[in-house]
């Protein structure tokens, strides 16, 4: 086993919008586990599956100086949003049926193994350094080694909790997103109201994500008494960025300000000591999160506003880390498995 993990390795993060899948091979330097090789971002929408998309990557591999390794390639790291169910990744924001054991067939590997994509992010944030993050909230003092809440807003709304330790760390996966909206503004009641119509629940991703936004976006057309013109979330971004458009403005407050009260309340929770921001949304917005209603929002926690003024909230891109942080857990996990 450990001169399989010797060798180059399969890593995918696979989110509802993009895929990106490299090929790794174990790092001796302690600040990264794997080197990544090659490394290419698919959309998903343009591929019939993932298991068509990392035989096409393997395909590509040939083309490379990696052209032997991939000849050799029997495991792979998966991170992907969802959760397994009778092997079959359940995730209703991919384009199609994620079935695990046709993958492994297709590409003729031995191991594949599972982890959630924010899972994968938030493994990999104990190997970032600070100058690769952006500050939305600053600390008088630096990150500290307790529990980090990784989260973000794209396709869905995803979060999980870094549990730093011996030998190793831990990750505890969570379905934050989905638990009920709290409105916290007479505004939000309204737009609650409207929500509940069509849905007996309704969950924080169902107006934090990107489809999310297009929801707010509609409701506050109709309770503004106008009609809907935007329909993607770029073009709702960029007429609120651009000032362009009133509801479109409105939208990404309301979007700010429910992410900061959401996300004081995930700090609460978990007595997190800092949060990582992710997702493909928030570094579209940066400068706009920063002068919104997120840090009011997010320091409103009653008498645990000083202890919230005490936890750091900085925005990281998500690029690699999936795939990093999946390889990275993969290795861990094998190494776990043979010491028992």
């Amino acid at each position: 086993m450990v001169e399989a993990l010797n060798r180059p390795f399969l890593a995918a993060d696979v989110g509802g919008t993009h895929a990106r899948i490299a090929l790794v091979a174990r790092s001796t330097d302690s600040k990264t586990p794997v080197n990544v090789l090659h490394y290419h971002r698919y959309s998903c929408v343009e591929w019939s599956s993932l298991g068509a998309m990392l035989q096409d990557f393997v395909v590509q591999l040939a083309g490379t100086p990696h052209a032997a390794a991939a000849r050799h390639i029997d495991r792979c790291a998966l991170a992907c949003a969802g959760y397994v169910l009778d092997g079959v990744i359940i995730n209703e924001n991919l384009p199609w049926p994620v079935p695990i054991a046709p993958i492994r067939e297709g590409l003729g590997i031995d191991k594949l193994e599972v982890i959630n994509d924010f899972e994968a992010v938030a493994y990999a944030t104990q190997f970032i350094d600070a100058s690769e993050t952006r500050p939305i909230i600053e600390t008088a003092q630096p990150i500290s080694t307790g529990p980090m809440l990784v989260m973000g807003p794209g396709t869905g709304l995803g979060s999980a909790v870094l549990l730093p330790g011996q030998p190793r760390a831990r990750v505890l996966p969570t379905e934050a997103g989905l638990v009920a909206l709290a409105p916290g503004t007479e505004r939000e009641i309204e737009i609650l109201r409207v929500l509940r119509r069509d849905r007996p629940y309704v969950a924080y991703e169902d107006v934090l994500s990107g489809p999310g936004l297009q929801r707010l976006y509609r409701v506050l057309c109709e309770l503004r008494g106008g009609e809907a013109s935007l329909h993607t979330p770029a073009q709702i971004t960029g007429a609120a960025l651009a000032g362009t458009d009133a509801a479109a403005l409105e939208s990404l407050n309301v979007f700010c300000g429910l992410l900061g009260s959401f996300v004081g309340d995930l700090v609460l929770l978990y007595r997190a000591s800092g949060v990582y921001l992710a997702g493909g949304i928030l570094p579209q917005i940066q400068f706009f999160l920063q002068t919104s209603t997120f840090a009011e929002r997010y320091f409103n926690k009653g008498v645990m506003r000083a202890f919230l003024q005490q936890v750091p909230v900085r925005l990281i891109e998500h690029g690699q880390l999936g795939v990093i942080g999946a390889a990275g857990w993969f290795l861990d996990t094998v190494h776990e498995e043979e010491a028992t």
